[in-house]
């Protein structure tokens, strides 16, 4: 019986730490995001983890996952950085992003349940809603809703793996860069457009309304890198 009573406070234990890694992952991959962590920051487990109030081993565990993503970069001997924005990565992010995503709304379009479509059908909404208020909070919520309920009703994880990677140096690339170029209005509207599709069940036209989402986006990276130079 100890043996047993030590093997399930063991399991609790191990539990605990993977909420709190999940927690210390999602709030740091917000902060990257939304450039409260701007790239090439030095940043340390010590620094995050008094910011946070979690404790040094989620934190760890957390940057790995994030290295991982390409958030941020370990430099041995150096330290932790929050990776630059690099508009050739992202053109390659997005030649990635075609091909999977384009099977994933496929999917989605056709494995969807009821109270997904349901879900997907809400999205659309507030996406148009976003769009006609140019509401950026409101379309980057709801981005992150899609992407997550995309990947759930795709119903394959192994894209799944896959694409989780890319959306959140998609969505900082967004946030760092195409309010320069573009307001929400069009960026919003592409997405209610990929919602409205697979809500519907219609896997020809969720494929094309994932083309014209990616064919706006690439166009508007491709200015970014324009701008630069």
């Amino acid at each position: 019986m100890p043996n047993q009573k030590i093997s399930n406070l063991a399991l609790v234990i191990s539990s605990e730490e993977a909420s709190l890694s999940d927690k210390a992952y999602s709030q740091i991959e917000e902060m990257i995001v939304t450039m409260q962590l701007p790239p090439e920051t030095p940043v340390s487990e010590a620094q995050l983890s008094v910011l946070l109030g979690i404790g040094r081993t989620p934190i760890r565990e957390a940057i790995q996952r994030l290295s991982r993503e390409h958030l941020v970069t370990i430099v041995p001997k150096r330290g932790i950085f929050i990776s630059d924005l690099n508009t050739d990565k992202q053109l390659r992010v997005l030649e990635t992003r075609r091909a999977l995503e384009r099977l994933i709304c496929k999917k989605a379009a056709k494995r969807a349940m009821p109270e997904e479509r349901n879900g997907f059908e809400r999205l659309a909404k507030d996406f148009r809603k976003a769009a006609m208020d140019k509401d950026d909070d409101l379309f980057r919520k709801a981005d992150k809703e899609l992407n997550d309920l995309i990947i759930l009703a795709s119903r394959n994880e192994f894209s799944a793996a896959a694409m989780l990677p890319l959306q959140g140096m998609s969505r900082r690339f967004w946030f760092g860069n195409f309010h320069r170029f573009s307001g929400v209005t069009e960026m919003a509207s592409l997405h209610g457009a990929l919602a409205a599709a697979i809500a519907k069940g219609d896997e020809a036209e969720a494929s094309q309304a994932l083309d014209d989402l990616i064919d706006s986006v690439e166009n508007l990276t491709r200015k970014t890198f324009a701008n630069a130079d």
